[in-house]
């Protein structure tokens, strides 16, 4: 199933991809298309395929079908060298022996950029997230926050077109990823740069997405914003990851006007579809606690 974005020009485009460990599917025909300067998030229970979906976009997997393309370019062997893209992992792998300012610079250092605009770009991006004046601090000497801020800086300074982030808040206590949730979107919104992003919280990814896409079991289910997911489940699996809800099971008996009638044991109901019934047919209705009276 395609999930096409409504407005925006396109960033990534994903196209009937698959990944194959030996017998095991760990992602499932997924097609996706990603707006430039979105905040995209890819939401689901451990072992869904979101985090080898992110690797097959960053160039440290190959897709076993289908294609891969950032800004119409066609990137599957393409190595992640090569690719536009800077991926931030929940193990930040900081340099322990560099200081903050070295730690930046490497990845342009590596790129032979000159001495002056590594300067520039550093303190550009330590500005940005909030480091500047701590340029000559060694890694140890920061708190967990300050060296998540580190990670991104060092992914930011490159100027990729995309940059991934796998869970890179899943270390930090409640408080400080709530802090640093709100940082990220902060930065996101400054930078323009697209994010795509990788979590198992819901509510990381209500907080911070424009868009998002739940997968379960390898495949898509539904893409849409915080909204549409929660307030328009097309699945059962959306509607229980999505918040809290009640799931009750029934049987279509037609239209009266425009909600469809539900009986559900000795009970009608007349209910909202978002998608075509056809009378006699078993539906589920999801109402969440707070809809009901």
């Amino acid at each position: 199933m395609t999930q096409e974005p409504e407005v925006g020009e396109l960033e990534v485009v994903l196209e009937h991809v698959s990944k194959l460990f030996g017998p095991t599917t760990a992602v499932d025909d997924v097609s996706l298309s990603i707006c430039r300067g979105e905040f995209f998030s890819l939401l689901g229970p451990s072992g869904c395929g979101k985090t080898t979906t992110l690797r097959m976009i960053s160039g440290f997997e190959r897709p076993t079908r289908g294609t891969i393309r950032i800004r119409g370019r066609v990137v599957n062997e393409v190595p992640p060298h090569r690719r536009d893209t800077n991926l931030v992992f929940q193990q930040l792998a900081l340099f322990p022996h560099l200081d903050v300012f070295e730690n930046v610079a490497f990845g342009p250092r590596i790129k032979r950029v000159n001495r002056s605009e590594i300067r520039r770009r550093v303190a550009e991006v330590l500005e940005l997230v909030g480091l500047s004046g701590f340029e000559r601090r060694r890694i140890s000497q920061l708190s967990g926050g300050q060296q998540q801020r580190v990670a991104i800086a060092r992914a930011l300074v490159n100027e990729p077109t995309v940059l991934l982030l796998d869970e890179p808040l899943g270390a930090l206590d409640l408080k400080l990823r709530v802090q640093m949730q709100q940082e990220l979107k902060a930065i996101q919104h400054r930078v323009g740069t697209t994010f795509i992003y990788v979590t198992h919280d819901q509510g990381e990814a209500l907080t911070m997405s424009d868009r998002m896409a739940v997968m379960n079991q390898g495949r898509i289910e539904q893409v849409g914003t915080g909204a549409d997911l929660y307030l328009r489940p097309r699945t059962t699996f959306v509607a229980s990851f999505i918040g809290e809800t009640n799931l009750l099971t029934g049987t279509a008996e037609g239209l009266d006007g425009d909600l469809l009638v539900v009986r559900i044991g000795d009970q009608r109901v007349r209910v909202r579809a978002h998608q075509p019934v056809k009378a006699g047919e078993a539906v589920t209705i999801s109402a969440r606690p707070e809809r009901l009276r």
